[in-house]
């Protein structure tokens, strides 16, 4: 059993932009030489997400309306109160979700037809970690 790590740094100049990181990912699992295993996903911030659907730009404009819908960004939470105002994003973070999981076959991902991995910046910035976990043969 092999294991590799490696630490993506994504930044973003916008409040809230969701984009895939696929790429990154494969590379990483390239670099690290294994071939069958797992690769887990966790973005390190609270105020971000990961999270696997399909690559369309309408689905994405979905998504960046029901997170604002759900959880909307605005000064009046109770986190608010005693630290900074962006109690939305740790919501919207919740929403998403902060990792996930990934079968590898033949040095690659297991993602299906349509799918990717996405990142949700959503109180952007600043630079954010994201790590990725490979462990197999």
């Amino acid at each position: 059993m092999t294991t590799y790590t490696e630490h993506i740094t994504l930044q973003t100049d916008k409040r809230r932009e969701l984009f895939y990181i696929t790429p990154r990912i494969g590379g990483a699992i390239q670099k690290s030489g294994i071939t069958d295993g797992l690769v887990m996903i966790s973005v390190l911030h609270s105020n971000a997400g990961v999270f696997i659907n399909d690559d369309n730009p309408g689905l994405l404009r979905d998504i960046d309306e029901w997170l604002e819908k759900l959880a909307p960004v605005r000064d009046d939470y109770h986190y608010g109160s005693t630290h900074e105002s962006n109690a939305g994003t740790h919501l919207q973070g919740l929403l998403l979700g902060g990792g996930a999981t990934l079968a590898i076959t033949g040095g690659k991902l297991e993602l299906g037809a349509w799918r990717q991995i996405f990142y949700a910046e959503l109180d952007g910035g600043r630079p954010k970690r994201v790590v990725a976990k490979i462990i197999g043969v």
